[in-house]
């Protein structure tokens, strides 16, 4: 029941911007990035460990600015791994052959890694009841489930640019990776901050109305190019 109240959030939003793709991707790329996501996660909750015990290593406590610089590494990591399982998994594959399937098949990784984020977090909060377990489950439905999906639409739009600039994909890339670690720490920096404050609320959903409006913005463009042009470079 955990498990599956946990993948809800993803199944919602995944439902939602596969309606964006006008020629829908193969069922099973769908679901094979999903679940990498998913294999994949692992690596950054491992590699953000490594980075929290270089940080205490040098001071028994974090201070507010180290606490803000682990968020956005930990960001970065997770929008890297993210990243990796669009790239190991369908970025050479031949039904990957649209410029905005680079945004969709990121906002699934995305999905994906929120997914199991989610099923953890339900783990551990059942032990606090279950009416504050299904408070933080709809938190997590419309706040950290949508960053994933959206900082990962930031990378998947980079990513579709370097299609039509081959010479200079390694920096779009990087780009976007940076952009949307920017929004993720942004993110979470906010709750650190202000997570017992109604202003921390109108930040966080503020914060999200803006990436969600860039992120048609995006959409939008990505279909324009589509349109205005017959090969990739």
């Amino acid at each position: 029941m955990l498990a599956g109240l946990g993948l809800v959030p993803s199944f919602a939003w995944l439902s939602f911007y596969l309606k964006k793709d006008t020629h829908p991707e193969p069922a099973y790329l769908i679901a094979r990035v999903f679940f990498v996501a998913i294999l994949l996660a692992p690596l950054a909750i491992v590699a953000q460990w490594i980075f929290s015990r270089l940080g205490s290593s040098v001071s028994a406590a974090f201070s507010t600015s180290d606490s803000i610089l682990f968020f956005v590494v930990a960001a970065f990591i997770e929008e890297y791994v993210k990243y990796m399982a669009v790239k190991y998994t369908v970025l050479h594959n031949n039904e990957f052959d649209e410029p905005i399937d680079a945004m969709i098949y990121m906002i699934v990784a995305g999905l994906g890694f929120a997914a199991i984020e989610n099923i953890l977090v339900m783990f551990q909060a059942i032990d606090q009841g279950l009416v504050v377990a299904l408070q933080i489950w709809s938190l997590r439905f419309a706040g950290a489930t949508l960053l994933h999906a959206l900082s990962s639409a930031i990378v998947g739009y980079f990513l579709a640019m370097s299609w039509f600039y081959s010479h200079h994909s390694k920096k779009l890339i990087t780009i976007g990776l940076l952009l949307a670690t920017f929004f993720h720490a942004t993110f979470n920096i906010i709750i650190l901050t202000h997570s017992a404050s109604s202003l921390g609320i109108i930040y966080l959903i503020g914060l999200l109305v803006i990436m969600a409006m860039l992120i048609s913005i995006l959409f939008a463009k990505i279909n324009k190019r589509a349109l205005s042009t017959t090969s990739f470079s």
